[in-house]
């Protein structure tokens, strides 16, 4: 049986692109900025973040060629190396439907260094999917796949596909399916995977979508979480997940991962709110890393309301800040 990924706290980095005053800037499909991409992804890693989720959905994997996919998971894996990480946890992300073509990314993604594979679930044909036309298309690919997958759901980018908690603990049997990453709110379904006695959660691991519900996504099971904010805030969300997996805390450490939690869920309305489009600003304005506005179309412009409507999360972006820069 393969081996998912440790537990703890994973980025789903954006992929960088250069910047609208550089030289060689494309309105139409800007080149890769690889330098500001291995910078975010060592900055993570120095600041305990557990892996990198490279090419899913926040990476915007939809907007590139495979060969930009090969040069953006390569690059990186290069850099953590030269920068002391060596084996660091990279998750490769598939969004394909095209099981031979998911392969194919795959393949790429091991010559590239990653040691995983994150596969979001066919959405096109939702209304007519079927769990065993699922489990079926999951199976093909994990069979074939050079390295362990992950399911990805995440309904707001798949048409609204349903996975029901029974199929996950089908795939979970799979030699080389590994965990999940659940991108909505559900907690019922994340406590009916997470905490499920059909699977044996050694070897498989469920992953939260969402650092506004990693302290009660713990407390039934799950490994951690894949989080934007994380890539803002790193280390916050990775003492709010030491926080949470403390089964002894004292009435002090309580009041603390409760209150940490609020802050937290706070800023991730940010990320649910805008999800990409929303993280790059956030990363721009407070790490200083690529254009707030540095997307491919057909994103464009940023948020909404630009300067306007950044006034409107200062309080609660200032109040994480605070956390981490105390850290």
């Amino acid at each position: 049986m393969a081996q998912p990924p440790p537990a703890g706290v994973y980025v789903p980095v954006p992929t960088f692109f250069v910047s609208k005053k550089a030289a060689n800037y494309n309105p139409t499909a800007a080149p890769l900025d690889l330098e500001t991409q291995a910078k975010h992804s060592i900055h993570l890693a120095k600041s305990g973040i557990k892996g990198l989720v490279i090419l899913g959905s926040t990476g915007e994997a939809v907007h590139l060629s495979n060969q930009e996919r090969y040069g953006v998971l390569s690059y990186v894996r290069k850099e953590l190396e030269s920068a002391g990480f060596k084996d660091y946890p990279i998750i490769a992300g598939t969004a394909s439907q095209n099981i031979e073509e998911v392969l194919e990314q795959l393949k790429s993604a091991k010559e590239a260094g990653s040691q995983w594979g994150l596969c979001l679930v066919p959405g096109y044909f939702a209304g007519a999917s079927t769990q065993e036309g699922i489990i079926r298309w999951f199976t093909a690919v994990a069979d074939a796949s050079p390295i362990p997958v992950l399911v990805y759901h995440y309904p707001g980018v798949s048409n609204n596909v349903k996975v029901i908690p029974s199929t996950y603990a089908t795939l979970s049997k799979h030699p080389n399916i590994v965990g999940c990453k659940l991108s909505h709110g559900d907690v019922s379904y994340h406590a009916q995977i997470a905490s499920s006695p059909k699977i044996d959660h050694s070897h498989f691991h469920t992953f939260t979508g969402l650092g506004q519900q990693l302290l009660p996504v713990i407390s039934i099971g799950a490994a951690g979480t894949i989080d934007g904010t994380a890539g803002f805030f790193p280390k916050s969300v990775v003492h709010l997940y030491n926080l949470s997996i403390n089964n002894s805390p004292t009435e002090e450490q309580v009041k603390e991962r409760q209150l940490l939690q609020y802050k937290v869920s706070s800023v991730e309305e940010l990320v649910v709110k805008f999800g990409t489009v929303g993280i790059k600003e956030a990363i721009s304005r407070i790490l200083g890393l690529g254009d707030a506005d540095g997307t491919r179309l057909p994103l464009f412009g940023g948020i909404p309301g630009g300067d306007k409507e950044w006034e409107n999360w200062k309080e609660a972006i200032g109040d994480l800040d605070a956390v981490e820069k105390s850290l």
